[in-house]
C-alpha cells in the first residue's frame, strides 16, 4: 500500500505541482498574458483534447446519463451544503457568493484533465468521464455560478450566451457523433488534432500556476477553511455515498470519485472579480485548495486504487 501511494504521490501529483511551480516562476520573470493564455487553453486546446479523447473512447448513451445524473445529485448537494453554511454563519451576500461558488465550482478543466490524464493513461474511457464531469462544471458555472454573483435576474440571458459560445461543448458533440458514425479522420487533420491534445496538460499547468503567482494570504479566513472543508472533504465523501447508492462500479466510479476532489475552480475567482465580490477572497481560496489538493486528491487517487 504504501508503495501505491508513493508511486500516486511522484507519478502522479509531483509533476502537477512541479508544472504549477514552473508556471508561477515564469509569469513572475516575464509577465505572462494571462488572458491570451487564457484565450488558447479554452478556445484551442481545450475543444482539442475534448474531441481526441471522446472520438477515441466508445462513448455509449448509458455512460453518459449515469455521469450525468451523478454530477446532478452531488451538485445538488454541495449547493445545499454551501448554502446551509452561509446562513448558519450569517454570510453577508458577497461573502456567501464567494463561498458557495468555491464549494460548488470545481476546476475540472486545467487541473482535472491533467490529473485524469496521469491516472488514466492506458484508459481512454477514464479520461473521456472526466470530460463530460468539464462540460457539466462549464454549464454549472455559467448558469448557477454565474446568477449566484450577481442580484438580478436578468443576467440570466448573458449566463446562456457565454455557455453558447464555449467551443469544447461542439468539441464533445462532434466527438461522440464522428465516432458513431465511424468518420475516419484523415491523418493531415488528426495529427495536428492529437498534438494539440498532448499540450494541453503542460499549457494548463503552466497557466494556473501563473494564475496564483502572485496571490498573498496574509491570515487565514474563515471562509477558506469552511471552503476547503467543503470542497476537499464533503465533496469527496458525498461522492462516494452516491457511488455506492447508484451502484457504480469500476472506471465511471474511480473517475467520478476522483473528479469530486478537485479544488476550486479558478472561474469563481473570475466571477468574483468581475462582480466585486470579495475578490482577494476568492482567489486566496483558490490558491489554498489548489495547494491542500496535492495531500487530498493523492489520498482519494489511491483509495480509489483500492476500492474500485
Amino acid at each position: 500500500m504504501l508503495e501505491l501511494f508513493g508511486v500516486i504521490i511522484f507519478n502522479v501529483i509531483l509533476p502537477i505541482f512541479i508544472l504549477i511551480g514552473f508556471g508561477a516562476f515564469l509569469h513572475r520573470k516575464f509577465q505572462f498574458d494571462l488572458k491570451t493564455l487564457s484565450k488558447i487553453l479554452t478556445y484551442f486546446l481545450l475543444p482539442a483534447i475534448t474531441f481526441v479523447n471522446v472520438y477515441k473512447s466508445e462513448l455509449d448513451a448509458q455512460l453518459l446519463v449515469e455521469v450525468v445524473s451523478f454530477q446532478l445529485v452531488l451538485c445538488l448537494a454541495l449547493i445545499l451544503f454551501s448554502a446551509g453554511l452561509s446562513k448558519v454563519f450569517k454570510l453577508d451576500k458577497g461573502s456567501a457568493s464567494v463561498f458557495k461558488n468555491s464549494v460548488v465550482l470545481i476546476n475540472s478543466a486545467n487541473y482535472g484533465l491533467p490529473v485524469s490524464q496521469l491516472v488514466f493513461q492506458s484508459n481512454p474511457s477514464g479520461v473521456t468521464i472526466q470530460i463530460i464531469v468539464t462540460v457539466f462544471q462549464q454549464l454549472v458555472t455559467f448558469t448557477y455560478g454565474l446568477l449566484n454573483s450577481v442580484s438580478v435576474h436578468s443576467r440570466g440571458a448573458k449566463a446562456l450566451v457565454m455557455l453558447l459560445k464555449m467551443p469544447m461543448l461542439y468539441a464533445l458533440a462532434g466527438g461522440i457523433l464522428l465516432q458513431e458514425l465511424q468518420v475516419e479522420i484523415p491523418t493531415a487533420l488528426w495529427n495536428p488534432l492529437e498534438n494539440a491534445a498532448n499540450a494541453f496538460i503542460a499549457m494548463a499547468l503552466l497557466v494556473l500556476g501563473a494564475q496564483v503567482a502572485y496571490i498573498q494570504i496574509t491570515k487565514i479566513n474563515k471562509i477558506i477553511v469552511f471552503s476547503c472543508l467543503g470542497r476537499l472533504l464533503f465533496s469527496p465523501l458525498a461522492a462516494l455515498g452516491i457511488i455506492y447508492l447508484f451502484g457504480l462500479e469500476g472506471t465511471v466510479a474511480q473517475a467520478l470519485f476522483i473528479a469530486s476532489a478537485y479544488p476550486s475552480s479558478r472561474n469563481s475567482a473570475q466571477l468574483a472579480l468581475e462582480f466585486n465580490n470579495h475578490p482577494e477572497l476568492a482567489a486566496q481560496t483558490v490558491l489554498v485548495t489548489t495547494l491542500l489538493s496535492s495531500v487530498t486528491v493523492t489520498v482519494v487517487v489511491f483509495i480509489s486504487t483500492l476500492i474500485f
